[in-house]
């Protein structure tokens, strides 16, 4: 930091508060200091940051234990997680923080005690916390107690923590009407698990939606899921042997959309001639799918990026309740088309 402050022309203590992004320094001394920062390819070391002061200049994120592994154990991955963690990730990293992901049950008492350790030996100084654990008001309590601000990702009606996302109700309403201007009337919609607050969010967008229309909703036309590529597959079954066969589906995610691309070949269904899909999410799989899908795009890296630069920012953490709701985007690819004739 001495050699920074040199070759900047300044003081110790502005080196140091440009470093942890203290407010009242100037433009052009942060410049400079940045400027000499990069020249010379001085690090913090946090170790050393974390001595000075009562700061760990880390961030914590979580997910679900169960799926994450899931997914990676069968070789699907996880998009989902990837836009979260580069989102995160890179905003930390802008900030001299690191983001630490970890895995967690969704069950009560493991997901308490996994995450009390967590906070035990990291002492960040924030937690993402990502759906279904951004419900589950057990972990926001802990942290609360524990004194450590924490960030919600997706949809939330709590009234503590930071609660970021879009609003899923609307992203449902625009999906459905998107295929309802098509002509659509024999609209489905396949759910995502019920421990999201997004699914039902998104089923009520839906049936909103089709009610405005007054188009009806047939009993076999609502499947549940739960964002699995298998629960995708078993409504799709269940859709494409209904009597009254819809014509255009909803997916409340990208793998459950894909699963119904996967049976509609299977039945001989063609799409978007005689039924079109839309998803949610808008991960980077769906431009690759054949034909790439028609999806709402959730804000997931600009959702963990708004978190990690809130739970950075010593002044907005102070306040501990916000609620941040970011635009999502409806994304028109080759999946939906007319009404059949």
């Amino acid at each position: 930091m001495r050699d920074v402050a040199s070759v900047a022309g300044v003081s110790h203590q502005t080196v140091s508060r440009v470093i942890n992004n203290s407010p009242n320094v100037k433009k052009e001394l942060r410049d400079k200091v940045q400027m000499a920062i990069d020249d010379l390819g001085y690090v913090p070391n946090i170790a050393a940051r974390r001595m000075g002061g009562n700061r760990s200049y880390l961030i914590l994120a979580i997910n679900d234990r169960a799926r994450t592994l899931d997914n990676w154990n069968v070789g699907r991955g996880n998009d989902w997680v990837d836009q979260m963690l580069f989102g995160g990730m890179m905003e930390c990293e802008k900030n001299g923080f690191r983001l630490i992901f970890e895995l967690v049950d969704t069950e009560d008492p493991a997901a308490s005690k996994q995450l009390a350790r967590a906070i035990a030996s990291l002492r960040p100084d924030g937690v993402i916390l990502t759906p279904p654990h951004s419900e589950n008001q057990d972990l926001a309590d802990l942290l609360s107690a524990n004194g450590t601000a924490f960030a919600r990702l997706g949809s939330s009606n709590k009234d503590d923590g930071i609660n970021i996302a879009m609003d899923d109700k609307a992203a449902a309403r625009a999906a459905t009407q998107s295929v309802l201007e098509l002509n659509h009337r024999k609209v489905a919609f396949v759910a995502g698990s019920s421990e999201y607050l997004a699914s039902v969010d998104r089923l009520e967008g839906y049936r909103e939606a089709m009610a405005e229309a007054g188009a009806a909703i047939h009993p076999d036309w609502e499947q549940p899921g739960d964002f699995s590529f298998e629960s995708g597959t078993k409504a799709a079954a269940n859709l494409f042997n209904c009597k009254d066969r819809p014509t255009a589906v909803i997916a409340s995610n990208d793998e459950m959309a894909f699963a119904l691309l996967h049976e509609a070949a299977e039945f001989g269904i063609a799409v978007p001639e005689e039924l079109s899909i839309i998803s949610f999410d808008d991960t980077p799989g769906v431009r690759f799918s054949v034909p790439p899908l028609t999806a709402i795009r959730q804000p997931i890296s600009a959702m963990a990026q708004r978190a990690a630069s809130e739970l950075m920012n010593e002044e907005t953490v102070a306040q501990t309740t916000a609620q941040i709701t970011l635009p999502f985007e409806l994304i028109v690819r080759g999946s939906t088309g007319p009404v059949p004739r």
